[in-house]
């Protein structure tokens, strides 16, 4: 008997979760257990020395999420729980090699849960998986590279290849990735920011001329209000709570604007206060410091209206006493579209705002006022923006928000949209980007002797649909999980399954290894935790947070195996074998010594002039225009203010918007267990948080199995066996964790601008389980 084609999905949970309390304070002492506890499990020596190098000057970058350390002295545990996991993950004492794939076939793993998956431990050899084989098998690294090349030789057009890379890449992995790939002749360059804060990207670029964020940590001691939107900072970036908390406590009003309730904006016990001791007391028995002064909890999509509701207020509190409200001198200096702005503004009607938010009108009469009495207001948001199908729109509206006070380029002041992955900006500044500006490109080509391909590239979403229909026949993929982080992943899945090669550089085992080409290749590199030794001695790479600081990291531990390659070295070893004889670049001599990857670096990319002086007294920051200067790149030279129409959107009886969201126990699609805490779910992943009265409105009950459907463009797609966990949420909103949610996201419903997928806004049936 055959074996069976290896799952996309992960398996339904035949014991389901069991839902709690969930915990009242984010942080505290629990937080500090369980990092205890996760320090011992990879030995408690090692572990503790392990985690004093976390984010240090000399020690190694956190690879989890973006947010930057203190410019100036850091603490001395200058991590967080979530962080914590990850290092403890990348550090585990258990290891796969032959033996374990020898023992289990793709199939067999296919079944198991992400959990299970990663849980196997540290990949250690280069791994095969031949056409018709059932299980991988061992490669040596000169043998992939040359499958890999010969694959790449045998496509009839360079762009028939992508080349994908996740947002841990190193900034100098990163470079010399986009460099092999343009050599290869393509821009196919897809990368995670695609799926995250693209729009973001799209969003600033048009208004205030730059892609990334305005504000430096220390604006944050200096604001009077942030407001911090479609983000779970007590999961997703919990070092951001210490900031928010010491902003609180100099006086800062907090607004939380979300369609659920998170502990982590509601109450923060700071761990670091169990070492301070007049602080340790009154922490451990206290309720832990109440961080937002205000929630607003919009409907799924209901940004936009909400922040037209609240400008509106600010123009009706303006028209009442001029000159009071907006900076009539920023905006005359400094802006473009201010007239056909309030025009729409004022033409927009109370009843759709309030309607289409979902916020009653004192509520946002509320939020407004905060704005008006704050003379330094910051905006952070996450995914919960980007992610829906007008993101682009709404990111412009929090943007027009901030330029009727002048608050973007002044101290405590600007746009702060929180990256997801430790050095996803970076990888967008080295040139990953299918779509690269024709100077930047020229510089490449200048410091190389190459011509760079200037037709545009493929995307995430477009690289899908190019694998699907045969376009692309080979994915490279730098890190991440291809499959469990896209969209639509049966569609997804059919798409890799059509390719003549996939392969995947990783640390650990993941679903994307398990759904393959025609022939597979996993490629285990080293972790940031690592030392990184070559010809050349030991080296370092470097990243760029969320507010473009450079840091370098060095990392400590002795590498899992042997066999185990840096980024570098893979990038250096893949180039040498496809290239040969086509490029002047010296790969191996790159490979031997990273500061020679910079010295590149600093003559083509704006910023990193003697790039190796200055990473090695320190970190520094990358030029940020309007930050530093209120010059704005745009086409119209000024900060634009721009108009969107309120989104009117109607749900057919039954339906409802689904927006996926992850558990306090996993960073991204790594799933480290199978708590959430903070939501109150335990053991399992595989519930779907529904208001009480929707419930009871549907005919169903709480903890009852359901299934799951949405029919976007006429295909029916399904996920099944969820429970059902009531939670305040939003009437006709409910909630799902990815990636088990992900088979539901439409490929083609995408944030229009930036092609981001809509996994804040997909529309749903839900009915009782089929029985398995």
């Amino acid at each position: 008997m055959a074996d069976p084609v290896p799952s996309a999905q992960p398996p339904v949970e035949l014991a389901g979760p069991t839902l709690g309390e969930p915990s009242a304070t984010a942080a505290g002492l629990t937080a500090v257990g369980i990092t205890t506890r996760l320090a011992a499990g990879v030995g408690l020596v090692r572990g503790a020395k392990l985690l004093l190098e976390v984010n240090q000057q000399d020690g190694f970058d956190c690879q989890s999420c973006a947010w930057p350390s203190p410019d100036g002295e850091r603490h001395t545990l200058e991590f967080c729980e979530n962080g914590a996991k990850a290092v403890a993950d990348e550090a585990t004492t258990k290891r796969i090699g032959a033996e374990f794939f020898a023992a289990h076939s793709v199939a067999e793993l296919a079944a198991q849960g992400d959990h299970w998956l990663n849980a196997q431990g540290r990949l250690t050899a280069p791994m095969v998986l031949r056409a018709g084989a059932t299980h991988y098998a061992p490669i040596g690294w000169d043998e992939a590279f040359a499958l890999i090349a010969a694959e790449l030789h045998a496509l009839p057009t360079p762009d028939a290849a992508a080349f994908y890379t996740s947002g841990r890449t190193s900034n100098e992995a990163a470079f010399l990735w986009q460099l092999f790939a343009r050599q290869f002749g393509t821009n196919n360059l897809p990368d995670c920011s695609n799926m995250c804060h693209e729009s973001s990207g799209v969003a600033l670029s048009e208004t205030i001329g730059i892609g990334k964020g305005t504000v430096k940590l220390e604006d944050f001691q200096r604001a009077d209000a942030i407001f911090v939107i479609g983000q779970n900072p007590g999961t997703n970036h919990p070092r951001m709570l210490t900031a928010l908390a010491a902003a609180k406590a100099r006086g800062a009003t907090i607004v939380s604007i979300n369609p659920l309730p998170e502990v982590g904006t509601a109450r923060f016990k700071n761990p670091q206060d169990f070492l301070h001791p007049l602080k340790a007391l009154s922490t451990l028995l206290g309720e832990g410091a109440r961080l937002a002064d205000l929630w607003l909890q919009p409907r799924i999509g209901g940004d936009l209206p909400l922040f037209k509701g609240i400008m509106k207020e600010l123009l009706a509190a303006e028209d009442a006493a001029p000159g009071t409200v907006f900076d009539a001198p920023f905006i005359r200096q400094h802006t473009h579209g201010y007239d056909g702005f309030v025009a729409d503004l004022r033409a927009a009607d109370w009843d759709g705002i309030v309607a289409a938010s979902g916020v009653s009108r004192e509520q946002i009469r509320e939020a407004a006022a905060v704005a008006m009495r704050s003379r330094a207001t910051i905006c952070c948001w996450a995914m919960g923006l980007t992610q829906q199908p007008n993101a682009v729109e709404t990111i412009q509206t929090i943007v027009n928000f901030l330029l009727l006070r002048g608050d973007i380029g002044r101290p405590g002041a600007g746009v702060c949209p929180v990256r997801g992955h430790s050095n996803v900006q970076g990888d967008r500044t080295m040139g990953i980007f299918e779509r690269m500006p024709g100077w930047w490109l020229d510089r490449l080509d200048a410091e190389f002797g190459m011509k760079a391909p200037r037709a545009h590239g493929f995307d995430t979403v477009d690289t899908i649909h190019a694998m699907h229909d045969g376009r692309v026949r080979v994915l490279v993929a730098m890190g991440g999980n291809f499959l469990s982080a896209t969209p639509d992943t049966e569609f997804t899945a059919a798409a890799l399954r059509r390719c003549a090669l996939t392969a995947h550089v990783a640390t650990k085992l993941n679903r994307s290894h398990l759904v393959t080409g025609r022939t597979a290749l996993i490629l285990p590199c080293l972790g940031r935790s690592e030392r990184d030794v070559q010809a050349g001695g030991e080296q370092f790479v470097t990243v760029e947070d969320s507010m473009g600081i450079i840091n370098s990291s060095r990392g400590r531990l002795a590498p899992a195996s042997a066999e185990l390659k840096s980024e570098v070295a893979v990038v250096c070893g893949l180039a040498r074998a496809v290239l040969n004889g086509r490029t002047r670049v010296s790969w191996e001599g790159l490979a031997a010594n990273y500061d020679l990857i910079r010295f590149h670096i600093a003559n083509v990319v704006p910023g990193f002039e003697d790039y190796n002086r200055r990473i090695r007294e320190g970190t520094f920051y990358l030029p940020n225009p309007p930050r530093d200067e209120r010059e704005w790149r745009t086409k119209t030279k000024r900060a634009n203010f721009t108009v969107a129409p309120i989104p009117r959107r109607e749900l057919a009886p039954g339906e409802f918007v689904m927006m996926t969201i992850r558990t306090h126990d996993q960073f991204n699609t790594t799933v480290y267990g199978l708590d959430d805490r903070y939501r109150g779910v335990f053991g399992g992943r595989r519930v779907v948080f529904m208001h009480e009265e929707d419930i009871r409105a549907a005919g169903l009950m709480a903890g009852q199995r359901v299934d799951l459907t949405n029919r976007h463009g006429g295909v029916e797609r399904v996920a099944r066996a969820f429970m059902i966990a009531p939670y305040r949420i939003p009437r006709g909103c409910v909630a799902t964790y990815f990636p088990e949610a992900n088979v539901l996201v439409p490929i083609g419903s995408v944030a229009a601008k930036s092609n981001t997928p809509t996994s804040k806004y997909v529309v749903v049936t839900i009915a009782a389980a089929r029985e398995a």
